[in-house]
């Protein structure tokens, strides 16, 4: 009989919820590895001429910490663990997880550019994240403000976002202006209530400790002690911008989210996270971190359709390129595709 690699749980209830309903999260563990693990008793087992005996040890120790509070173990948490497991080049043991208090859980990384979201943010005091819709930037972001708030770090969260339509016209809709920005502003309270709940949610929105308003809105104040999330902005003149950012006090903690595929500003205006990140770059205390299509979690499909949409860029920017390089006038084939509106901002 071969030679296993053995890690010894310390009880059948810490067996239980690390293997997962039906062995759910061992399943993950073994398409990972490559390798089978074998169960016996309170045992867990792989070949040990695998060669992944180390690195499955540290995955099963790890899983030990994280639960050692009662948190559950979710296929979530399982393959945070496992993004951030020896097998990367750099042996990455540090904890990326983000604890929000109050709410008893945690809130984990689920791809290696989420995790280097995460360490950007403990490391700088403003932090520019880019990427493609679902790739939890914005999701991240809201939880380290939350995290920030309820461990007493800061006093305050700020999330703000530009009032700009993707074709449709706010003036026609009913009510109140207030009435007119919710479902602006909607998206960021959804993103805060899945963190903590809804009621704790409007907790926060009635104590003050939460404030959600239009960026138009912040021109004069001064955002000490409190955490800043700018949302979409890709749609952030690069006046409004500078406005946001020179208006940073002391302990404040800025991120700043935008998809730079998904400009909606008029044709004439100029992105302000386009401008701030060619502005800024080499700023030190700054962070900047893109998300690819790789980091999409919201779903398969969305992972598919951004990739799709990327292709159907580079596609045509090569043609583009390639009409130019003849002396040749192109019109672009997608008139209002993202790739037009980034070479006319």
């Amino acid at each position: 009989m071969e030679k296993e690699f053995v890690v010894e749980l310390p009880d059948y209830q810490a067996l239980s919820r690390i293997c997962g309903t039906n062995d759910c999260n061992i399943k993950i563990i073994e398409s990972y590895l490559g390798v089978p693990v074998y169960l016996r008793g309170n045992l867990l087992s792989v070949d040990s001429s695998s060669g992944v005996g180390e690195k499955f040890k540290f995955i099963i120790e790890r899983l030990l910490d994280e639960c050692s509070d009662g948190t559950p173990c979710t296929s979530d948490l399982v393959r945070s663990v496992l993004l951030l497991s020896p097998s990367k080049k750099e042996f990455r043991s540090h904890d990326f997880s983000i604890q929000i208090q109050g709410a008893n859980r945690k809130v984990y990384p689920q791809t290696a550019g989420q995790a280097d979201l995460v360490d950007s943010m403990r490391k700088n005091a403003l932090v520019f994240a880019t990427g493609p819709a679902g790739s939890g930037k914005t999701f991240m972001c809201v939880a380290e403000a939350l995290s920030l708030v309820l461990s007493k770090k800061v006093n305050s969260i700020l999330i703000s976002r530009p009032v700009v339509e993707a074709g449709e016209s706010l003036g026609f809709l009913p009510g109140t202006m207030e009435e007119k920005i919710n479902p602006f502003l909607r998206p960021l309270l959804d993103a805060v209530s899945a963190c903590l709940g809804r009621a704790d949610c409007h907790k926060l929105l009635e104590n003050g400790v939460l404030e959600i308003s239009p960026l138009a809105y912040m021109r004069g104040r001064t955002f000490s002690n409190c955490a800043v999330i700018l949302d979409e902005a890709q749609n952030a003149t690069s006046e409004q911008m500078k406005m946001l950012l020179t208006r940073i006090g002391e302990n404040a903690h800025v991120f700043v989210t935008g998809d730079t595929s998904q400009i909606d500003l008029p044709k004439k205006k100029k992105s302000g996270l386009l401008h701030a990140l060619d502005v800024l770059k080499g700023v030190e205390g700054i962070g900047f971190v893109h998300l690819t299509e790789e980091d999409v979690v919201r779903s398969d499909l969305v992972k598919r359709i951004v990739l799709a949409y990327k292709k159907a860029e580079e596609k045509e920017d090569a043609l583009q390129q390639k009409m130019q390089e003849n002396g040749e006038t192109h019109t672009p084939h997608f008139p209002f595709s993202p790739t037009s509106e980034r070479r006319l901002v």
